[in-house]
């Protein structure tokens, strides 16, 4: 009887909630399946975005470059991916010294505008965009060295008389020939000159030059205005006396054909009473001898004093 109860107290695990608990097991072992598959997936697929190369290796090796976006995949583990950028880009290239053509050293700053063409050609020759702007610097150093050596610093420097346009075209021009012979799989797309200057050590000289022209080239001016001026007051003193001979010679000629004019009316009237002539040439010659201080002693008969008292017969 004993033994009865003792088995009745006696529980049986798997047929109290046995069941259930091996369920929850399988469940969470299968979440745990597809989270690591989940997981598995999305670590191996990647996504190309617009702008950008995807460079898929495999133990190191190029095997694919992925240009368009979109969704793409890898095999998983022996497989890995890098980015390159697909748009253009700017290198600043570091400054440098030449020499130009009249023998003046001077320090050039350029940059350049570039972009990756080719990615698996890139990585062949360049290995990574570190590589790829170093040979490129290298290449526009050695063609912006040759091509403004065959300048004269006046050309380079002056604006007005700079062939810069066409310098840039040629050194981008060379530029992309070294590259394309290297087959670094890189466009330069521009090179363009952003500051030319000269040593610190040829600054002061090169100043003191320019002083020195620009204070003769003054001094050239002043002396141009002086010769001018001189000129100019010359031509108008000799224009002035021409113009007063000119005016004297006509006026000579007019008085004397007044006085000839004058002289035949003379003649003209006198002819007609030669007594009042005698008088009035009489009249004149005392005009010209006679003053305030002038004696004259007449005789009370002579026809002067007679005229002088008032009698005329």
């Amino acid at each position: 009887m004993r033994r009865i109860m003792a088995d009745q107290n006696v529980i049986d695990i798997n047929e109290r909630g046995g069941g259930s608990w091996r369920k929850y097991t399988k469940f969470g072992i299968l979440l745990v399946i597809l989270i690591a598959l989940l997981v598995f997936i999305f670590t191996n697929v990647f996504i190309v975005k617009q702008g950008e190369y995807k460079v898929v290796r495999q133990f190191g090796e190029v095997v694919r470059i992925v240009k368009e976006p979109g969704l793409n995949y890898k095999v998983p583990f022996i497989q890995s991916v890098t980015t390159l950028p697909k748009y253009q880009m700017t290198y600043d290239v570091s400054q440098a010294e030449i020499n130009t053509k009249d023998k003046k050293r001077m320090l050039i700053d350029n940059y350049a505008i570039w972009r990756i063409e080719d990615p698996k050609k890139m990585i062949s020759n360049a290995r990574t965009l570190e590589g790829a702007e170093s040979r490129m610097e290298e290449f526009i150093y050695s063609v912006v060295r040759s091509e403004l050596g065959k300048l004269d610093y006046d050309e380079i420097i002056n604006d007005e008389k700079s062939s810069r346009g066409s310098l840039n075209d040629r050194v981008t021009e060379k530029v992309n020939e070294l590259l394309d012979g290297g087959n670094y799989g890189i466009v330069v797309t521009d090179v363009r000159m952003k500051r030319t200057d000269l040593p610190e050590e040829n600054e002061m000289s090169v100043f003191t030059r320019m002083i020195s022209e620009r204070e003769s080239k003054a001094q050239e001016y002043l002396s141009m205005g002086d010769a001018e001026k001189n000129r100019i007051i010359a031509q108008t003193d000799r224009e002035v006396k021409e113009l007063l001979a000119k005016a004297s010679a006509d006026a000579e000629t007019i008085r004397g054909e007044g006085e000839g004019e004058a002289a035949k009316v003379y003649n003209q009237t006198f002819s007609k009473d030669p007594d009042f002539y005698s008088m009035f040439r009489t009249l004149e010659s005392y005009k010209k001898t006679i003053n305030g201080e002038t004696v004259i002693v007449l005789p009370s008969g002579s026809p002067y004093a007679r005229m002088l008292m008032g009698y005329t017969n």
